[in-house]
């Protein structure tokens, strides 16, 4: 496939994320997989995100909702525990933050520019339930 830009694709056209067979996606960590050149994984958008999600380690219980959910694979998980977020590939798009299930979420949206360490210190205090 020729490389094209994102308006140069015709209608209804089916952009495969990988190159060959897959046998094992899940098992197979993403630097090893075999992305094709359409695929959004050797691409950065970080250039056009408005909003970013933020990762509290100290919330996480590393259920992998969001390494699960995530369109583009960009939670980056090791041995069933969540590490952090792809900022190259990360679209902003907050499905991460939705399904995380901790109070309060280990991931929050901020926007682009904000600086992590200090959204991290300011993150909201744990509700205790009545």
């Amino acid at each position: 496939m020729a490389n094209r830009g994102w308006d140069e694709f015709e209608i209804g056209a089916m952009l495969r994320s990988f190159d060959g067979k897959i046998d094992d996606i899940a098992g197979t960590a993403q630097i090893d997989r075999a992305y094709s050149s359409s695929s959004s994984y050797t691409a950065s958008v970080a250039d056009w995100r408005l909003v970013k999600p933020v990762f509290n380690k100290d919330y996480c219980i590393d259920c992998q909702f969001c390494w699960i959910y995530c369109p583009d694979v960009s939670i980056i998980s090791r041995d069933k525990k969540m590490i952090g977020v792809d900022m190259d590939h990360c679209k902003g798009c907050g499905i991460c933050v939705e399904v995380c299930p901790t109070n309060p979420k280990s991931l929050l949206m901020f926007p682009e520019q904000a600086e992590e360490e200090a959204e991290i210190a300011s993150w909201p205090a744990k509700d205790e339930e009545k």
